[in-house]
């Protein structure tokens, strides 16, 4: 196969060259030295001929700055664009939209610098700046970030130091839902042609609760319908059903987690189970989030039920593998977002 020097960078070219004519005037031919590197053969005699003649020799294959037009931004203009597009929305520089467009920095580039560029233009200049179209994590506007802070840096190492006083177990809590005809991720097909999966027909939903610990364990259990206050005692009796050591469990703040059934069942317990809340709208700070995203990537959703199989049986027992792998429960808080947690 031959090989087309166009695709290699000057340095390499300069390089090649230079070998193959010292090669040539070495005493080789120059038919073998041009096919050793996978060029034509008539290739090499260009080069010869080049490297020919009286103050010229092998200078006459070095590299040299490539010509162009040179850019209409400069450096600094375009590390000013970056600092745009890093972390900010159009929202700030005026615009009525919340998110990046080449359009919209097209337009702030003219408004700042007075230069007109093409959207192509605009394209490969966030490509240069690392800039690439990604699709948006949303936050909720009620998200509190000294209250995360200080739920990281204070709250939740309070509770480790509580727990490790008490030789108790720190759990993270966390609830979903599952239908039958949902359909996670993609597919490929022709294009302008939508694939069809075929789901089946009776609708069905399955809700579930699970914990997970730091150390590997995992408590799950399914139910039908939304969550209560009396389904959450219910529950939790379930989960501290032959318990020996004192639990301290951490969840969001539903409703159904702070019904006035909630808080005297816990009393009762004196002590054997503690309720600790993480702040408003911060589910990132949860690692059991990290178990639904984990069976929605790879469990029923990719898989469509087979006949006479019930949703509920495929959730349990793609829960129950989950328990049965402690390095899997694990991995969820090695996770950047709940590298908080220690496995104390």
């Amino acid at each position: 196969m031959k090989r087309d020097g166009r695709t290699l960078d000057h340095g390499t070219l300069e390089t090649i060259r230079t070998m193959a004519v010292e090669r040539v005037r070495e005493g080789e031919r120059p038919s073998e030295v041009i096919a050793s590197y996978g060029f034509h053969r008539c290739t090499i005699y260009g080069w010869l001929k080049a490297a020919h003649g009286r103050g010229k020799g092998l200078t006459a294959w070095a590299a040299r700055p490539a010509t162009g037009r040179p850019r209409t931004l400069t450096a600094g203009q375009e590390r000013q664009v970056f600092r745009w597009g890093n972390g900010k929305t159009p929202l700030q520089y005026g615009f009525d939209f919340g998110l990046w467009t080449r359009q919209i920095v097209r337009e702030l580039i003219a408004q700042r610098f007075d230069v007109h560029l093409s959207l192509a233009s605009i394209g490969a200049l966030l490509a240069r700046q690392g800039l690439t179209p990604q699709k948006p994590l949303q936050r909720a506007y009620q998200r509190d970030p000294a209250a995360i802070a200080r739920w990281q840096r204070e709250t939740y190492p309070a509770i480790v130091r509580t727990a490790k006083r008490d030789t108790a177990e720190i759990y993270f809590w966390d609830e979903s839902g599952f239908r039958a005809d949902a359909v996670q991720g993609t597919t490929w097909g022709v294009k302008g042609q939508t694939p069809v999966v075929s789901v089946p027909g009776q609708r069905q939903s399955i809700s579930a609760a699970s914990a997970v610990s730091a150390k590997g364990a995992f408590w799950f259990a399914t139910y039908p319908g939304g969550l209560t206050g009396e389904l959450f005692v219910t529950l939790l009796r379930r989960m501290l059903r032959g318990r020996r050591r004192p639990l301290h469990l951490i969840l969001d703040g539903l409703p159904a987690h702070k019904t006035k059934a909630v808080t005297p069942y816990v009393a009762e317990l004196n002590g054997r189970l503690t309720l600790h809340y993480l702040p408003g709208d911060a589910p990132d700070l949860n690692s059991d989030e990290l178990v639904w995203s984990h069976t929605n990537r790879t469990g029923h959703a990719r898989r469509p039920r087979q006949k006479g199989e019930t949703l509920a049986d495929r959730v349990t027992t793609q829960l129950a593998e989950i328990g049965r792998r402690p390095a899997l429960v694990r991995s969820f808080f090695k996770h950047p977002r709940v590298a908080y947690i220690p496995d104390f």
